[in-house]
């Protein structure tokens, strides 16, 4: 009499369970992995002051943004690996990063040496950029190289863009362009709001901006305030069609217009000497409180740039003054010969959480103020000072203490050869 066997599994039917059961526990393991790495890059992500975007673009700087590397902004030095096993070394690091970080913060962030910020020395100069030809369809074509400038990037109320374009071989030979599109419009960023757009003419006809007719450089003049962009605030995009030996190409000018003036110059500008430091006070009537920012550029006698001003605070509504300072240890450092010529002021009101982050104030172009004739013996020769400082070269003698102590138990008469002024030294 035959057995009872016990029901057969196939093993299509057990492969089938075993390929199902195996991706979805694949799926899970993923699922898991992904959301741990998740959380860990979240976690090890820096967390970004809400002022970080305009840290590049403003003199609203941390003094730590002026300081060498081996400074940069610690609390504490700390001693690399291997250095303490010698002394001579692990002095000279952290001795270079006291007097590194004394030497930066000799002159206040408001008052600095206008070597540190070359990009600002002519801010009035226009933009010019070089590059091969770019197609409509992506891609370059390096047959040609096109060259194009503009006037400025950020417009403010009743002032004009001059923007142009040239073309040239690769012999450098000037090329006919054929311009077949100028059009500007806004651009919106996060909002359904529609942008105003209008057409624009471009010609190398000695008109519209264009100083010298039929060399080559097609030009165009644009302001917003005589157009339907008059209450428009925010990036224009103006892009260009053209043609170069029948070739196709394109190219955008983009500028950040703001339509309302929140404070307007208002008087002649006064200068005293207050404190050891050479003190310019800029009247200005301010129509919407704020924080904001103002920068200005200062020339010797021969018209050598030599400072970077910078004015960062709170103002009221009504009739305020604005406070450049040059630091009298900076005259004193920089010996420039008098009278000083203030100039290139520029500023705006500061907006927060919204596009565009400022709103401009008329700027004053060239010459603003000339000083009077001082001997230098009139300022300070003391170097700037705050508790901050005070507290981070504490923190950074007491590592110098440390490691001169530690050379002399290893090297006493190195140590004693070397002088008071540990930068003395290291320089």
């Amino acid at each position: 009499m035959p057995t009872k066997r016990a029901p057969k599994t196939t093993s299509s039917t057990a492969n089938r369970f075993v390929k199902h059961k195996s991706k979805w526990v694949l799926v899970l393991v993923l699922s898991a992995l992904g959301f741990w790495f998740w959380r860990a890059d979240i976690q090890e992500r820096p967390t970004q002051s809400k002022h970080a975007e305009h840290k590049t673009s403003t003199a609203a700087f941390s003094i730590f943004d002026t300081l060498p590397p081996a400074a940069g902004g610690q609390k504490k030095s700390e001693p690399q690996t291997g250095d303490e096993a010698n002394p001579k070394k692990n002095l000279e690091q952290v001795s270079k990063q006291y007097c590194q970080y004394k030497s930066a913060t000799q002159y206040p962030n408001n008052s600095r040496p206008i070597a540190e910020h070359p990009d600002q020395i002519y801010p009035n100069q226009a933009i010019e950029e070089h590059h091969a030809m770019r197609n409509r369809n992506g891609g370059s074509n390096r047959d040609y190289q096109i060259t194009t400038t503009q006037s400025r990037v950020y417009l403010a109320a009743q002032e004009s863009l001059v923007f142009s374009l040239r073309a040239s071989d690769q012999t450098q030979q000037i090329q006919t362009i054929n311009i077949e599109r100028v059009l500007a419009h806004g651009l919106n960023f996060g909002t359904a709001k529609p942008a105003p757009e209008i057409a624009l003419r471009m010609q190398d006809d000695g008109q519209l901006g264009d100083q010298v007719a039929a060399d080559g450089l097609y030009t165009s003049v644009f302001s917003p305030a005589q157009t339907s962009f008059a209450q428009f605030a925010g990036t224009i995009r103006i892009e260009v069609q053209y043609r170069v030996q029948g070739q196709a190409g394109q190219v955008f000018f983009d500028v950040i217009y703001s339509p309302t003036v929140p404070a307007i110059w208002n008087g002649k500008i006064r200068e005293n000497i207050e404190q050891g430091a050479l003190v310019f006070h800029l009247p200005m009537t301010v129509q919407q409180a704020g924080r904001y920012i103002v920068n200005g550029r200062v020339d010797d006698a021969q018209g050598k740039p030599f400072a970077f001003l910078n004015f960062n605070g709170l103002l009221s509504q009504g009739n305020q003054d604005v406070i450049l300072s040059v630091a009298g240890k900076l005259l004193r450092d920089q010996t420039p010969s008098f009278p000083l010529s203030l100039r290139d002021i520029d500023g705006y009101l500061l907006k927060e959480d919204v596009d565009p982050d400022r709103a401009l104030i008329p700027r004053l172009v060239g010459l603003a103020h000339l000083s009077k004739s001082y001997s230098l013996k009139q300022f300070s020769d003391q170097e700037w000072d705050s508790e901050e400082r005070q507290r981070y070269l504490s923190e950074f003698s007491k590592d110098v203490a440390l490691a001169r102590k530690a050379l002399g138990e290893q090297a006493p008469e190195l140590a004693r050869s070397l002088p008071e002024n540990i930068c003395d030294w290291v320089r």
